[in-house]
């Protein structure tokens, strides 16, 4: 799968965005409705607690917080010190143990069969070579562990579900397609774009 889509110099320009970034309701979460409708969706996609997690691309923290806030343990990686700055005082603000780190999410700096999921939203597009970084990805996750990728295919910009769920199944024994277009609550609007999440299982070792 090669991305049609990156940036040069990407700290700048993700760093250029944190200001605004929380504004799509889907970012900032500061609608109830669109708050729940995530909480909704994680604790259905996520592992029994508690799990560790690493949010990669974390942006502003959203999820992070929703994750950490359900119990999970939870590491959120960005490349933009803006976004993590952001993404710390909302972390404090909920009073969440979470901790944030300024990295590259395409290949973090972490230790192999570490964690239960690994959580991206909206950073496999942005990536220069998203095949490398879900190689890499598999990776850091244990047995059994599950990569939630939540993506989509808008304008010019995203990945097509078929594509994704096409490098993913070599490298995972299940593969989850879940669409996400028709819920607006998601959102904070309707959507006529597509949108959805994969939920990918990594072999246990003895099927590996």
């Amino acid at each position: 799968m090669q991305n049609r889509h990156s940036f040069d110099g990407p700290t700048e320009y993700w760093d250029a965005q944190a200001a605004s970034f929380d504004d799509e309701p889907d970012h900032g979460l500061t609608s109830d409705r669109v708050r729940t409708a995530w909480s909704r969706r994680l604790t259905a996609w996520l592992p029994e607690l508690p799990s560790t997690v690493v949010d990669l691309g974390c942006g502003t923290g959203s999820l992070s917080v929703l994750v950490a806030e359900a119990g999970h343990d939870v590491l959120g990686i960005d490349l933009s010190p803006a976004m993590v700055e952001q993404a710390r005082a909302k972390a404090r603000a909920s009073d969440a143990p979470i901790r944030f780190i300024v990295g590259d999410a395409a290949n973090p700096d972490l230790v192999h069969d570490t964690f239960d999921v690994v959580l991206a939203r909206h950073v496999i597009w942005a990536l220069p070579n998203p095949d490398e970084a879900l190689r890499r990805w598999a990776a850091l996750l244990k047995p059994d562990g599950r990569l939630i990728a939540i993506e989509g295919r808008w304008g010019s910009g995203g990945i097509p579900a078929t594509a994704l769920i096409a490098s993913l199944t070599p490298l995972f024994n299940q593969v989850e397609h879940h669409p996400l277009s028709s819920d607006p609550d998601l959102w904070g609007n309707t959507v006529d774009d597509e949108r959805y999440a994969v939920i990918a299982t990594r072999p246990t070792r003895s099927s590996r």
